[in-house]
């Protein structure tokens, strides 16, 4: 396929001068050095898990609609994608938290709410791992994903927010200076790159089986 070509060649242009950049040649961070570089990958991972699960949440939409294989190969490859970059989410800011709260687990709302994020979406690649007929798994686990996604803004963006956190609530709160700001949103596009040859490389894969 032409997109999955064009973003095998996207993917390492961006990611690798973003990584990099990120790493030897923004300054350091005025109370944290070296460590806030953490960020530079915490936040993309946190971005793609975010909008690998809405992907999915369009797709699983669409394959009820239309009862095309394809749209629940979609919707299942990018929940699987987002469920990898919630887990490196975690990981980065359990890194983060160790460093600057002193523990990597704090019980922090925002910590809570991607737990439960992650069950959700773990219980929905069980939930297509234990419905043996293909049609069936298909629509009943896109009407999963459709409940699932709606789940999302709540947990991400409310559930944080409805009592005091340790986590800063944008990027502004970290204190980032422009040059740190570019490297971000280089991070953000290289991540995005690459989620979006993952998905294609793995639909691609699912085609050939159908």
């Amino acid at each position: 396929m032409l997109f999955g070509r064009i973003l095998s060649v996207l993917t390492p242009l961006t990611m690798i001068p973003s990584i990099v950049y990120c790493l030897m040649f923004t300054p350091k961070e005025a109370t944290m050095g070296d460590l806030y570089r953490i960020i530079y990958f915490h936040i993309p991972c946190a971005w793609v898990a975010t909008l690998a699960f809405f992907i999915s949440f369009v797709f699983s939409i669409d394959y009820l609609a239309k009862r095309k294989p394809v749209y629940d190969s979609i919707a299942h490859r990018s929940s699987e994608a987002g469920l990898v970059f919630c887990v490196l989410a975690t990981i980065t800011g359990s890194i983060f938290a160790t460093y600057t709260w002193g523990s990597p687990w704090n019980w922090d709302p925002r910590e809570t709410s991607i737990v439960f994020l992650l069950m959700i979406y773990i219980a929905y690649l069980l939930l297509r791992w234990l419905i043996e007929d293909r049609d069936k798994k298909a629509a009943i686990s896109a009407g999963y994903s459709i409940i699932a996604f709606l789940a999302t803004p709540f947990l991400v963006f409310v559930m944080p927010r409805i009592t005091s956190s340790l986590h800063p609530e944008q990027v502004g709160g970290l204190g980032l200076t422009r040059p740190m700001l570019y490297g971000v949103f280089g991070m953000l596009a290289g991540f995005t790159f690459l989620y979006l040859w993952i998905l294609s490389l793995s639909q691609r894969l699912d085609m050939e089986e159908i």
